[in-house]
């Protein structure tokens, strides 16, 4: 994992908001991958802000996105927010 991400939780009834600090490399995106599949169930939304990112490599966006299928079995809707959105949010809209 690059040495400064994390991720901050924020949980409300019915949403989970994460906010990704620091850069985000292919084990930060598993990491991401663990909190989402630990810290989201039950909840309808999983808005995630990548305002707080400052670098962005593309390992970390293809493990990512090649890696989604391991959310099938949640039933959440994943928003992408910020700067970054569009760099890490899958092409499509996804739904879990």
């Amino acid at each position: 994992m690059a040495s400064n991400f994390r991720i901050s939780i924020h949980r409300n009834a019915d949403s989970v908001d994460l906010k990704l600090i620091g850069d985000f490399d292919g084990t930060s995106a598993c990491e991401l991958l663990n909190v989402l599949k630990e810290s989201c169930d039950g909840v309808a939304r999983v808005f995630v802000n990548t305002s707080g990112l400052k670098d962005v490599y593309p390992f970390g966006v293809d493990t990512f996105q090649n890696s989604l299928y391991l959310l099938k079995d949640r039933r959440f809707r994943l928003a992408f927010t910020g700067e970054n959105a569009t760099r890490i949010a899958p092409q499509q809209n996804k739904f879990f």
